[in-house]
């Protein structure tokens, strides 16, 4: 543990699988909130210009078709992160490159709007952070997201979100109004209450503490909220999962949802690697159960399973996870949000204030 590199989740850069895109590095300074550790490995900032940034999955298992990532990569750390191995596609390492070579898609705010304007474009929920956090550290800076949530208030398209930093109560201007239109839901996702776990494996992020008080102070701004209580990994927070939504569910949520880990790809050794620095008592029994979850294998991509794991194990934090959601969000529900509000190219109705 003495060359441990503080702030970061990986300790190293695995293998590339394959390369296709190689970037220059710009000159950029890194750009840190106050909250988070300053990493011993810096950050470099890499601006894009992409020709579209809706993304479609037609995946029969996650709740979204259409998503924005203003953002590939991410500085929060989080040595579990399914989106690590996307990081290969540009010619980086899913290891320290996926936290500290951050790609920035500039263009991303003129790419909304003038997919809101197209005549062929046809009104739907978008979910932001599909793949990496639209609120990690360098929104501070850029402000995509911010841009695109007003755009999205401006022509009256829903949004969903997903964040785990308290940077989203920046925005609350715009995601009132949008709330009072049935325009957005918030989930905060929180994986574990208890803090040198969280240091150690979501680095820069913010603590369970202020994510709760995040929740809160959405709740209260009439914005509705959930928890995302994943991934739940066995043998390190599976045991949280009923105060985690209790917490919750006193802090204004309306709905629990969660994923099982899994280690496709360059993430298996990576993941492999922190566990064994980590928790060296526990590593084996750790992958054992992971493996169990996934048919024997850390690497699970088959639809249907692959969110929620198989056999025993698995069914056993369903359950634990259902009858807390029982127990303390029976009489909640998330929204439906609406898409008949939209207005083509922007335009004001009669009797709009906004």
């Amino acid at each position: 543990m003495g060359d441990y590199k503080k702030g970061r989740g990986a300790q190293f850069n695995s293998d590339n699988s394959f390369s296709k895109h190689h970037y220059k590095l710009d000159n950029l300074s890194a750009s840190y909130d106050d909250d988070f550790p300053e990493p011993t490995v810096k950050t470099k900032f890499l601006l894009e210009t992409p020709k579209q940034i809706i993304s479609r999955s037609n995946s029969p298992d996650i709740g979204f078709s259409a998503s924005i990532n203003p953002y590939q990569g991410c500085e929060h750390g989080c040595i579990y992160c399914y989106a690590r191995p996307t990081h290969e596609y540009w010619g980086f390492s899913a290891g320290l490159d996926f936290e500290s070579k951050i790609m920035v898609k500039k263009n991303a705010p003129d790419l909304l709007e003038k997919q809101f304007q197209s005549r062929s474009y046809k009104p739907e929920v978008i979910h932001f952070s599909g793949n990496t956090d639209c609120y990690q550290p360098a929104e501070r800076t850029y402000q995509l997201t911010r841009r695109m949530l007003s755009l999205c208030l401006h022509y009256r398209n829903p949004v969903s979100i997903i964040t785990k930093n308290a940077l989203i109560l920046r925005d609350l201007d715009i995601l009132k109004p949008m709330a009072a239109l049935n325009l957005v839901s918030v989930a905060i996702s929180i994986t574990t209450l208890t803090e040198s776990l969280r240091l150690l494996m979501e680095p820069r992020t913010v603590t369970a503490t202020q994510r709760f008080k995040t929740m809160q102070a959405l709740h209260q701004a009439g914005v509705p909220v959930g928890v995302m209580t994943a991934p739940i990994i066995p043998s390190l927070n599976d045991h949280e999962i009923p105060k985690l939504i209790e917490q919750a569910a006193s802090r204004g949520a309306c709905w629990a949802a969660y994923t099982l880990v899994r280690l496709n790809g360059a993430l298996g050794p990576l993941f492999t690697d922190w566990l064994n620095q980590s928790f060296p008592d526990r590593a084996e029994r750790v992958l054992n159960q992971i493996a169990d979850c996934h048919g024997g294998q850390l690497n699970d991509s088959r639809f249907k399973t692959r969110m929620s794991g198989e056999g025993k194990y698995a069914q056993q934090i369903a359950q634990l996870h259902r009858i807390s959601c029982q127990k303390y969000l029976s009489d909640r529900q998330p929204p439906s949000l609406t898409t008949e509000l939209f207005r083509p190219a922007g335009q004001l109705g009669l009797f709009d204030y906004v």
